[in-house]
């Protein structure tokens, strides 16, 4: 195959466009803050299909893993090509795929369409994670060469988690003080995924295409030997820290409704938000440690945060389902912040995009299994115990990523 070569700046293509790298850094973050945003945008929507339709939370499970498994696939088949098509028209197909999945929310509201604009959804983000993320650190690396790497790092994780709090958020808004709150929400990410569209149509592209394209085959990750425990390590921690974020965006509103007696849309939006947004912040607040360090913190927040969830639902303790749940979201946001670098700093720039896919894969892996598991699990046992056992398998997965995480950081 073909090594993509980073596309130098030069007068020529600066005239070509209307945007520069710098520029074209915000455009593609602010791409793929709103197409994240609209993939968790129907979280506080879930209890009004519920109620319309008269499914339970299985068939609420069942509909946000179709959303997972498109994302799986697109990571599996697609989500690497960029490395040779380019970054900036995987991302345009990407953001128009999204803009598909509002268009079939909108024209086919039933189960079905609900199943098929999840999966649609799925397809776009699958696209666009990995290829985002690579284009943005190559585009920051061209607009500021003596800038450390991490610094792109923790802009791409931050605009990722950004995107994931703000879409629960907005719908929950929309749902409690908008009118329509079934198509309202759809339509206004319909407009934004096209003028984000057109945006990056204007953005420079990093990869030079080869002349002939290689032979398709579905992804694969090359690495050293030696670098493979560590890249496995770091890839258990994205599925760990993305299981919690299905654990959220899925079953928040049921947890609340069953086992804390709270039925708000808005409190579901908010509490996904919440959860969330904490990592921005997390992030943010934590950027000037190293590594190790975040590692830590994140490991210790997570620990407490699984402990405290189901101790909360057993009492019936809203706040402290609260407190758990942003403790929870700390730890997550540090966790997978520092799985992204570990993963990032293992590949050369000739498959940044294949390993960064193969990272996505395993997280969003993440939100299909455990909380399928879950959903199904909720036919026969109550909630608490299926989000006691769900805390016991996440504190296992968590403790032995960081612990090899952190053994290969210190080697």
């Amino acid at each position: 195959m073909s090594t993509p070569a980073i596309v130098p700046t030069n007068r020529l293509e600066a005239a070509r466009w209307r945007v520069g790298h710098g520029g074209g850094f915000w455009v593609i973050a602010a791409a793929l803050a709103v197409s994240v945003a609209f993939s968790t945008l129907p979280t506080p929507l879930y209890g009004l299909y519920e109620q319309r339709d008269g499914f339970g939370p299985p068939m609420i499970t069942v509909v946000f893993v179709a959303y997972a498994v498109g994302v799986i696939a697109s990571l599996y088949f697609v989500g690497h090509i960029s490395d040779w098509v380019g970054r900036r028209q995987m991302i345009i197909a990407a953001t128009l795929t999204e803009a598909l999945a509002a268009v079939v929310f909108l024209a086919w509201p039933e189960v079905p369409g609900l199943l098929l604009a999840r999966l649609v959804s799925g397809v776009g983000i699958g696209a666009l994670t990995a290829t985002a993320t690579a284009h943005l650190s190559e585009l920051r690396l061209i607009s500021r060469p003596g800038e450390p790497q991490a610094r792109s790092s923790l802009i791409s994780t931050m605009v990722n988690y950004g995107g994931f709090s703000i879409g629960p958020l907005v719908g929950g808004l929309l749902v409690s003080y908008g009118r329509a709150p079934l198509s309202t929400p759809y339509l206004l990410f319909l407009a934004l995924l096209l003028i984000c569209a057109l945006a990056v149509a204007l953005v420079p592209e990093t990869v030079v295409r080869p002349e002939q394209l290689p032979a398709y085959r579905p992804r694969r990750v090359s690495l050293p030997p030696a670098s493979r425990s560590t890249f496995y390590a770091a890839a258990i921690g994205a599925f760990a820290a993305f299981a919690i974020n299905g654990l959220v965006l899925a079953l928040v509103p049921t947890l609340l409704h069953q086992d804390l007696h709270e039925s708000s849309s808005l409190l579901a939006g908010v509490t996904a938000f919440a959860v969330i947004a904490v990592g921005v912040i997390a992030q943010f607040a934590f950027s000037a440690m190293g590594t190790r360090g975040q590692l830590r913190i994140g490991l210790t927040a997570m620990v407490v945060g699984l402990v405290t969830l189901p101790v909360s639902v057993l009492t019936v303790h809203l706040w402290l389902f609260l407190l758990g749940g942003i403790l929870a979201g700390v730890g997550v946001a540090l966790l997978f912040r520092t799985s992204v670098a570990t993963a990032a700093g293992l590949a050369e720039w000739s498959n940044r995009g294949e390993v960064l896919a193969a990272l996505f894969l395993a997280a969003y892996a993440g939100l299909v299994i455990p909380v399928l598991a879950v959903g199904i699990a909720l036919i026969w046992v109550p909630s608490s115990v299926a989000l006691l056992a769900f805390s016991v398998l996440e504190l296992v997965l968590v403790s032995w990523s960081g612990h090899r995480t952190l053994a290969a950081l210190r080697s």
